[in-house]
């Protein structure tokens, strides 16, 4: 037991006095160099990450505006159904008349119905192009990541190699 003990206690001294000792990094050309080139890719990446982000948000945008086209669209025409069926309302004959708001509030209901099927389907589409555009975000985001955790250990094995 007095020889574990010992031996433990050795081992804490000898430890603390190795974690004492400085250690300097090398700055020999090697290092200097992995460093240099580590940022280089580094920068590198970045731009290639802002120009992804870029593109993405463009598309974003697009997708946006495109869905927003086509909801105008679709309203413009529910708008010209109710009045082409108001507009048959009124010319219908007084006996007629009963016969001519049922069918225009058929024609109506079927305007509303197609208008609302092309409103989603466009707010479908631009949602996905969103996510599609954020997971290019993300996916050039991680890139970045890789290539700035190679260049720090290009530099660290530069640095280890001296």
């Amino acid at each position: 037991m007095n020889k574990l003990l010992a031996t433990l206690i050795a081992g804490v001294f000898a430890t603390s006095a190795y974690a004492q000792t400085t250690v300097t990094p090398a700055n020999t050309n090697a290092v200097v160099k992995a460093e240099a080139k580590a940022e280089a890719d580094v920068a590198k990446a970045e731009a290639k990450e802002a120009k992804a982000a870029a593109k993405a948000d463009e598309k974003a945008t697009k997708a946006v505006a495109d869905a927003q086209e086509k909801k105008a669209k679709a309203h413009a025409k529910v708008v010209k159904a109710h009045a082409d069926a108001a507009e048959k309302v009124t010319k219908a004959d007084p006996e007629d008349r009963a016969k001519a708001v049922a069918k225009a509030e058929e024609k109506v209901s079927e305007a509303n119905l197609k208008a609302e099927k092309t409103m989603i389907k466009a707010d479908e589409k631009s949602l996905k192009k969103q996510v599609d555009a954020a997971a290019d975000r993300a996916t050039a985001a991680a890139k970045t990541e890789q290539v700035r955790a190679e260049a720090a250990a290009d530099v660290h094995k530069a640095a280890a190699k001296h």
